[in-house]
């Protein structure tokens, strides 16, 4: 008897269907599974065999068994196929109705002992799910509510193969489970540090404060123990709150990645990456046999964060310069080329010379001028120019460090950080656009009105500056940013002369 169960599978961070048709027929005993099947999928066919002898069902020793996972000329990863082809020999065998799977997705990997066990990428596939009509998805009780906050489809989570037979034989009995992912957004969960805990560094805060209301990228340059890292490390204690169109965008990065918590319905708060210098191209950007996310999509709506930045291996600097630009990276490999997003805020932070005190006002640097031309060499001319904000970072001298906190809190910055936000999700209300960072030169004409004074001043800086037209766009942005954060409608003088202000620390360290 031929039997047919619906599941889905992985391609990137997004799913496509998959059949499972088990055939049981003849006598001669054999189990196969085609369809360009991995090792863990091959696998199956013991769990399969045991989970459903050790559940107390009828398994075919005596029967030929035939898996197609179509469709076949796609190459089939994970242990998800396993309750799907499970489900079909019990279907094939009669021991339980083709009607009982109607509109039915079921996902999961299977124990020795029948027991469901969770898998990474539910939430691609319950999207799939509602967008192609099923109206019921069966996966393991850990993605549960992973599953059920898409919403539209009848999520039912199960700890065991006996459990699935008996929804399957009396769906009434059982209540699918439903989330909302307004009401887990709304939870923001209280965070450890806070902006109120740095002394002094008003200047650095309020770039730090454009950056977040913008989504700028920015470079943080001073001597150990200024600050940078305790600055940058308070950045996503005033960034906005995750939207539920974003909030799904990463959470089905973490997904497919293997890295939501067990159990966790969404991700809440924006990503906050920060690897260490010894990372691979690949770690940085992804990769492997068949790409997986590397930490520029695994940041994505969230921050990025390279400390120590001329440590980092340059050709590692140099392939974020594509994704910093585009806002997604492309990997090809023999088996596939796949493309994941990446729109993150970069936060660069690094010390002007190898001993780190070139500039200090207290204490001397022992470089000579070659070690430090090419301690800051690393940092190659393109990837500045992407950069839109550079800010010194300076030495606390003893009577703020001495001084109790007195800045403000983050709660009072993300507020304003909201309001511009605000203004952007109504100005970008019909383009796909998140905030200023992202706009293209066509909306920059749109967007960016100037004042006659202030576009003077920015044609002077520009020459004086010898800035690039990359540069000339990015100063735009942060100045739209500046604007919004003040209210204002157009971009005046005021904008223009701080936004240029942040482009200035490359002049002075790189010239």
């Amino acid at each position: 008897m031929l039997a047919v169960v619906e599941s889905a599978a992985i391609f990137g961070v997004d799913a496509y269907g998959v059949r499972a048709e088990v055939n049981v027929s003849g006598t001669v005993p054999s189990f196969t599974i085609v369809g360009l099947p991995d090792a863990a999928v091959q696998e199956s066919r013991e769990r399969v065999r045991a989970a459903i002898r050790n559940s107390g069902l009828r398994f075919p020793y005596e029967k030929r068994i035939i898996v197609n996972l179509a469709p076949a000329d796609i190459r089939k990863a994970g242990p998800a196929f396993d309750l799907p082809i499970a489900i079909g020999l019990l279907v094939a065998t009669e021991q339980l109705a083709p009607e009982q799977l109607l509109e039915t997705v079921f996902i999961g990997e299977l124990g020795l002992d029948g027991a469901v066990r969770p898998v990474s990428g539910v939430l691609p596939l319950a999207l799939w799910a509602r967008q192609n009509g099923r109206k019921r998805l069966i996966v393991p009780e850990a993605n549960t509510r992973e599953a059920a906050i898409v919403g539209e489809v009848d999520v039912y989570g199960v700890t065991s193969l006996t459990q699935v037979l008996e929804i399957l034989n009396d769906p009434e009995f059982f209540v699918p489970v439903r989330e909302d992912p307004q009401k887990i957004l709304a939870h923001r969960q209280s965070s450890d540090v806070d902006f109120s805990d740095v002394k002094g560094q008003a200047q650095v805060k309020r770039a730090l404060e454009v950056a977040a209301a913008g989504g700028h990228n920015v470079l943080l340059l001073g001597s150990p123990g200024s600050g940078k890292t305790m600055l940058a490390r308070r950045l996503p204690t005033i960034l906005p709150t995750l939207s539920v169109e974003e909030a799904l965008e990463v959470t089905k990065l973490y997904s497919v990645s293997g890295q939501l918590a067990s159990g966790a319905a969404l991700i809440t708060e924006r990503p906050f990456r920060s690897p260490h210098h010894t990372i691979s191209n690949a770690g940085l950007t992804g990769g492997g046999s068949i790409p997986r996310p590397g930490e520029v999509s695994l940041a994505h709506f969230g921050v990025l964060f390279l400390d120590e930045l001329p440590e980092f291996n340059r050709d590692v600097l140099e392939v974020m310069r594509q994704p910093l630009e585009d806002g997604h990276v492309t990997i090809a490999r023999a088996a596939a080329s796949l493309t994941y997003p990446a729109r993150f805020t970069l936060i660069a932070a690094m010390n002007p010379c190898p001993c780190g005190y070139f500039g200090d006002s207290v204490r001397a640097c022992s470089c000579s001028q070659q070690a430090v031309a090419k301690y800051l060499s690393k940092i190659s001319g393109p990837l500045l120019d992407r950069i839109d904000i550079h800010i010194e970072v300076p030495r606390l001298h003893h009577d703020e460090l001495t001084a109790p906190p007195a800045g403000e809190t983050s709660s009072a910055i993300r507020e304003r950080v909201e309001r511009a936000r605000c203004l952007q999700r109504q100005r970008f209300t019909r383009e796909s656009l998140y905030c200023n960072a992202h706009m293209s030169a066509r909306q920059l004409q749109r967007h960016c009105v100037m004042e006659p004074e202030a576009k003077s001043l920015l044609g002077s800086a520009i020459t004086a500056m010898q800035l690039s037209a990359r540069a000339y766009d990015r100063i735009l942005k942060v100045a739209r940013t500046i604007a919004d954060l003040a209210g204002s409608e157009t971009i005046g003088v005021a904008h223009i002369a701080e936004a240029v202000q942040y482009r200035t620390l490359d002049r002075k360290f790189w010239r």
